[in-house]
């Protein structure tokens, strides 16, 4: 078989599989959220673009609802190939309504903050760095109950395609070894944060997008989900493995693509280009984010969500824990396999520099295991606990075994004792998540942002 990867021809004759219910219209249901809602609400939280100050979050800017449809568009289609993309030289979205973390803790500190960051985030302290909204329940375990347990959405895919098998899990067979995470585990973390960010695919205040680029797009559910959402746009999700379903929306279609050569999607610039979990993918990220900008038209925006790869505690139980000694060791092995682990901070920066405006910083914080008071938080703590005790060995044995020369037994007996943290109530740690935005700036903005 190639390497190009290129997918089989699909039988035409084929029928679709019915639709699932998607992860934003369950999250809506979770929530108790109506099936009409605004296009966009503002998070509870402060505010701040990274040029400035803190400020007063602003109020949501008149808009029309936007419906969650309760149906999937009936029409379906098989994937038309994926496209492998040679590199060579080329040339949107309401949000989802919602607010940051959970509207059920009576702790008044903001879940989502927006700050100019005066703390070192690189330090090794593993204390909170930002007010939470996360109140420990002194009970957690006997208040398991009434949480939402994750349903699986993997698609069923193809077996005629080639991956690489390494330590029991799968990876990309199309530049083998750039990226360090497998294949073939990725829905469970779109639901969390679709959960996360109440519902919503993307906080960015765009409208109405036609053309929408998902980098890095893993099952491609994200990209389905926004393609459903919006028919009239046209989603493409790139990806170096082509692990995505064979029957999609008609709007949404991918290609194999490695997102730091050079982009070349055809002359028509895009609307939205997303990101998600991509902190350890790039050697420079400060160059995908100049090729989005590129690529976008003007006032077009960029979004990117991520973990800062740094647990964090409300309190001193991460003191002395295995999950301390893992973050060490893996911003180690990252800085000797030539990528920054803790860039995650630093992206809305980078988005200032490659020049775009209005950038929006927002941080939440995904509790760790089920130590949280409420509803919500504990559902997302067990989703997470789950996440992580399925993906520790994969995503720390390649970066481990390869960046610090530890044996896979070494990295094993380390995960006996994180794995003991991660499902240890009284340990209260979560992990921040960062989601920044920034648009494109119309012409006549540009002199007066060169001249700032």
């Amino acid at each position: 078989m190639s390497d190009t990867n290129e997918a089989p021809k699909r039988d035409a004759t084929a029928t679709p599989p019915t639709p699932a219910e998607t992860t934003v219209e369950r999250v809506a249901r979770f929530l108790g959220l109506p099936a009409n809602m605004p296009a966009r609400q503002t998070p509870d939280s402060t505010t701040e673009t990274a040029d400035s100050g803190t400020v007063a979050a602003p109020a949501a800017p008149p808009s029309e609802p936007t419906t969650i449809p309760t149906e999937t568009p009936a029409e379906q289609k098989p994937s038309p190939r994926h496209r492998h993309h040679e590199p060579q030289t080329s040339a949107s979205s309401a949000a989802f309504p919602g607010r940051s973390f959970s509207d059920e803790h009576p702790d008044p500190g903001p879940e989502a903050t927006h700050t100019s960051r005066p703390v070192d985030e690189n330090a090794d302290t593993a204390s909170s760095l930002f007010s939470t909204g996360l109140s420990i329940d002194s009970d957690a375990d006997s208040a398991l109950g009434d949480v939402e347990v994750p349903s699986s959405t993997q698609s069923v895919r193809s077996s005629v395609y080639e991956f690489v098998e390494e330590n029991g899990r799968t990876f990309h067979k199309y530049k083998q070894g750039k990226y360090f995470m497998p294949n073939d585990k990725e829905d469970l973390q779109h639901a969390i944060f679709v959960l996360l960010l109440k519902g919503q695919l993307a906080r960015s205040p765009i409208k109405d997008p036609q053309r929408v680029l998902d980098i890095g797009t893993g099952t491609g559910i994200w990209a389905i989900e926004f393609a459903q959402m919006y028919p009239s746009a046209d989603v493409i999700g790139t990806d170096l493995s082509p692990i995505q379903p064979d029957f999609v929306p008609p709007n949404c279609r991918f290609e194999i693509d490695d997102a730091e050569d050079e982009w070349a999607y055809g002359s028509a610039p895009f609307d939205f280009v997303h990101l998600r979990l991509l902190w350890h993918s790039f050697n420079d990220p400060r160059r995908i984010l100049k090729a989005a900008y590129d690529n976008l038209r003007p006032g077009g925006y960029v979004e990117w969500q991520d973990y800062m790869s740094r647990f964090r505690a409300v309190d001193d139980s991460l003191q002395g824990s295995a999950l301390t000694k893992l973050d060490s060791l893996y911003a180690e092995a990252g800085r000797n396999l030539g990528r920054d682990m803790l860039v995650t901070p630093k992206l809305a920066g980078m988005m200032r520099e490659v020049g775009f405006v209005d950038v929006i910083e927002e941080r939440y914080a995904l509790p760790g295991n089920p130590w949280p008071k409420g509803r919500e938080a504990k559902t997302l703590g067990l989703w997470q606990m789950t996440n992580f005790l399925d993906g520790m060995q994969a995503i720390t044995m390649t970066v481990l075994t390869k960046g610090l020369g530890m044996t896979p037994t070494e990295v094993e007996l380390l995960l006996m004792d994180v794995r003991k943290d991660v499902q240890n109530t009284n340990v209260h740690f979560y992990i921040p998540v960062y989601v920044m935005y920034g648009r494109k700036p119309f012409p006549h903005e540009v002199p007066a942002a060169s001249s700032s």
